[in-house]
């Protein structure tokens, strides 16, 4: 490693040792526990993903434990997250693990892409594979350096409190002297629409409804319902909506 790039990843570093963020699956290397930091942390910020780790690590601390339960239960524990396909996706991930193990490949499971398989493969595995998310990218791309995967855990906190994509705080940032974009910010990111009045609402409150308890279909909205029922997050019979079992 060339030592310029061991003088930042020095630096970075000492900064994560005095400002990281004291978060519980830092403190594990159980594949199951990461995998479920990872989904839940997709598009949910990690303030509200901290008490609900806990919640569903206390529910099912195994992989195995989460796949003998039932989908609707898996699908209720999740409600209020958002982007509710996450659950299921969790859930089949989980079944599969229990009958065929952990594949080499994991991207096979289902809702496991490139990033998530790569932070299994360092926080579980110890292997030198840096997991790129959003706020690690920034990090590379404005630094223009390179890290090894140790510095994972300190890139992703920098990004996310420091090397921010509109006001970056760069007189905070332990990397900034050596900097080329230092006060440069990005353009804004077009965001999603907002959520009310929109058809992800409109989602979202029939499903909460459906896992409060099974509803007669004619009393939801049909447009929602049909496309809950396409994800797999409800199922229609005999005029009645319920969760899967």
């Amino acid at each position: 490693m060339w030592p310029r790039v061991v003088t930042m990843e020095r630096l970075l570093a000492a900064w994560f040792k005095a400002y990281g963020r004291d978060l519980p699956w830092r403190s594990t290397q159980d594949p199951y526990a990461i995998l479920v930091s990872e989904v839940m942390l997709q598009q949910t910020q990690v303030e509200r993903v901290l008490p609900r780790y806990l919640a569903w690590l206390e529910r099912w601390p195994t992989v195995e434990s989460l796949a003998a339960a039932a989908a609707g239960d898996v699908i209720r524990e999740w409600q209020g997250l958002g982007y509710n396909r996450r659950a299921l996706n969790l859930h089949r991930a989980a079944r599969r693990v229990a009958v065929d193990g952990w594949p080499v490949e994991l991207t096979e499971l289902p809702g496991v892409g490139p990033y998530t398989a790569a932070a299994i493969r360092c926080f579980a595995h110890g292997e030198d594979v840096l997991p790129v998310d959003v706020n690690v990218e920034r990090v590379l791309r404005r630094t223009e350096h390179s890290f090894s995967a140790t510095a994972a855990q300190a890139l992703m906190d920098l990004g996310a409190t420091v090397c921010v994509a509109r006001i970056p705080r760069c007189g905070a940032c332990p990397l900034a002297a050596r900097c080329p974009s230092r006060g440069i910010r990005d353009d804004p990111v077009r965001k999603q629409g907002p959520f009310e009045g929109s058809f992800r609402q409109r989602r979202a409150t029939a499903l909460r409804l459906v896992a409060e308890s099974s509803q007669e279909v004619e009393t939801l909205d049909p447009d929602a319902v049909q496309s809950l029922e396409r994800d797999g997050l409800v199922v229609v019979a005999d005029g009645v909506v319920a969760l899967p079992r």
